[in-house]
């Protein structure tokens, strides 16, 4: 698309492009713990002019402001149904402070006279704005792990590459790594050696920003690159308008047919995103800032506490605001890192059932704080030995993991972060047993408080219940069954308790009817049955997917309720947010 911005700031031109759309300004800098939200008050397209509202009610806020300058990712949501991901991302603009409110604040800030950046040596770093394209493959470990990503900038020293939050926990700052490779839409590719020379979270929908070094270049590659950043350079101009001579896309740029093919498939994707829930969005938004608050105590040396405590605060407000709902989202995070996934689940499972114990209890939130950090000692100890949490391990990976209760402590006390008595009871004994059969002291019987016997069983029955290291899930009746056969182990007392709130059939397990039907359980009646649930596929055409929500009333249409099954067998995903 060519603007018809030739007498505009062209980056003002980009910027107005985006706000046409559902979009996210978000300020970020290397010394603060979390980025600040932010509106477009005004923008003038001639001069640049661009002034950015905060509220802000910290006393620091001017440490947004790095040598006069700030920094910001600007998001926005395209396409018919708002879920077609495009981003700008613009570092040290000229800006100026004005407060205008007790917690209000302009950021009048001057756009740069070309979307193009000097680099140091005299390099120019080409933003892709504007629907420009282009995939990239990190490989972190020769052979062992491949982090896919999309290119945000190209430069003839570097890139910068937008992946998921999820990949990023095994990336690590001037960490070389033995290749990436950038495969255009036309077909053709680059492939280089590389060094990560930062990283960082990169707006607000679950990706990290990572900034690569070229090295080890041969005169080829070198003639190679120098030719994709100049062919970069006429794109971005053509698309922004910047040059009023160019008027047709470069050919690197047009789509060839194997990226045809995965454009249509990503749009499919996108489509069924679209029709995620208000409660969905919020649990996802937990697993985001929890993997958020990993990447700052790895590259950052520091514990961002206000993230954490904020997820605490969000489960708690989702939990209470619709328990029901809130057990459905949760059971959502099955295709998320296990470490995430089981970390969120546990908190909001631990939240849950200490709010119905008792609303008033002062240790929810430090309890459901030390849920959510305590599996961050597993990313932790990702390395050349432990290239990935995804993987069968092999029995020295699984001894290094038990380990992981030690990695989290130890970086707790190297950030200078002291946790409460609560939390800590949480994050150092929840894989304890009464028995004296857990990890990492053995403690047993009565060296284990009510928090830690509520935990202990939520966590076993979590685990059982999801596939793990190549071991199938149980249903949740023999999860039931092999917890109270390990009885010295658990607290039968909680293992009663814990099956009395989520029954033989929990909210957001898969149901197999025996009409062929296959359904997620929305609802359970009192006596722990299903009672609403969302019909997803019948069996007969497996490869039909049915999206039809149905109350007990109308269970005749699919029949009778047969079991629990695991929806890795039946095909069954959860598409990522």
């Amino acid at each position: 698309m060519v603007l018809p911005t030739l007498y505009a700031n062209p980056s003002a031109a980009v910027i107005r492009s985006l706000l046409q759309h559902t979009h996210d300004v978000s300020i970020y800098a290397k010394d603060m713990a979390y980025p600040l939200r932010a509106e477009v008050h005004d923008l003038d397209l001639s001069s640049g002019r661009l002034v950015l509202e905060v509220a802000y009610v910290g006393p620091d806020i001017e440490r947004y402001l790095v040598n006069g300058g700030i920094s910001f990712d600007l998001e926005a949501m395209k396409g018919a149904m708002a879920i077609e991901r495009e981003s700008y991302s613009l570092s040290n603009v000229a800006a100026k402070l004005l407060k205008t409110d007790s917690t209000l604040y302009h950021l009048e800030c001057q756009l740069p006279d070309s979307v193009f950046v000097a680099e140091q040596r005299g390099a120019i770093r080409i933003p892709f704005v504007l629907g420009m394209q282009t995939r990239v493959s990190l490989e972190v470990y020769l052979h062992e792990l491949n982090v896919p990503g999309r290119l945000r900038n190209l430069s003839v020293g570097g890139c910068m590459v937008d992946i998921d939050l999820a990949e990023s926990v095994a990336i690590n700052v001037d960490q070389e790594i033995p290749g990436i490779t950038l495969e255009f839409p036309n077909g053709e590719s680059f492939f280089a050696e590389g060094m990560i020379r930062h990283i960082r979270p990169f707006g607000n929908h679950g990706y990290a920003a990572v900034g690569v070094q070229f090295i080890n270049l041969s005169t080829s590659q070198s003639e190679a690159l120098f030719r994709y950043v100049n062919e970069s350079e006429r794109e971005a101009a053509y698309r922004t308008g910047a040059n009023d001579k160019l008027d047709y896309h470069s050919p690197l740029f047009s789509p060839g047919a194997k990226e045809k093919k995965i454009q249509q498939r990503e749009a499919q994707e996108r489509e069924k995103r679209s029709r995620q829930s208000p409660m969905e969005r919020g649990v996802m938004d937990v697993a985001h800032q929890l993997q958020v608050g990993l990447m700052y105590m790895k590259t950052r040396h520091l514990f961002p506490e206000e993230i954490f405590y904020d997820c605490v605060d969000t489960l708690r407000y989702l939990v209470e605001q619709d328990r029901k709902a809130f057990l459905y989202a949760l059971s959502l995070l099955r295709d998320e890192p296990e470490w995430v996934r089981h970390a969120v689940q546990v908190a909001g499972q631990l939240a849950d059932m200490l709010l119905i114990r008792d609303p008033h209890d002062p240790r929810v939130r430090e309890a459901v704080l030390g849920a959510l950090l305590h599996t961050q000692g597993k990313p932790l100890l990702i390395g050349p030995q432990l290239p990935s949490l995804k993987v069968n391990m092999n029995p020295m990976q699984k001894e290094m993991l038990t380990g992981h209760v030690a990695a989290l402590s130890h970086k707790l006390q190297a950030l200078g972060w002291s946790p409460s008595p609560s939390c800590r009871e949480i994050v150092e004994n929840a894989n304890e047993r009464l028995n004296g059969t857990g990890y990492p002291a053995g403690k047993r019987g009565d060296e284990l408080p009510d928090l830690v016997r509520l935990i202990a069983v939520i966590k076993a029955v979590n685990r059982l219940m999801h596939t793990r290291n190549g071991i199938p899930p149980r249903t949740p009746l023999d999860a039931y069954r092999m917890i109270n056969d390990a009885a010295s182990a658990f607290d039968k007392t909680v293992l009663v308790e814990y099956i009395q709130v989520y029954g033989l059939y929990p909210i957001g397990s898969l149901a197999k009817f025996s009409g062929g039907f296959l359904a997620w359980v929305m609802d359970i009646d009192s006596k722990g049955m299903p009672s609403r649930v969302k019909v997803v596929k019948n069996l007969r055409f497996p490869d039909t997917n049915i999206s039809s929500e149905l109350s007990s009333s109308d269970f005749t249409q699919i029949g009778k309720l047969e079991d629990i099954v695991n929806p890795a067998d039946y095909g069954v995903k959860v598409i990522k947010v």
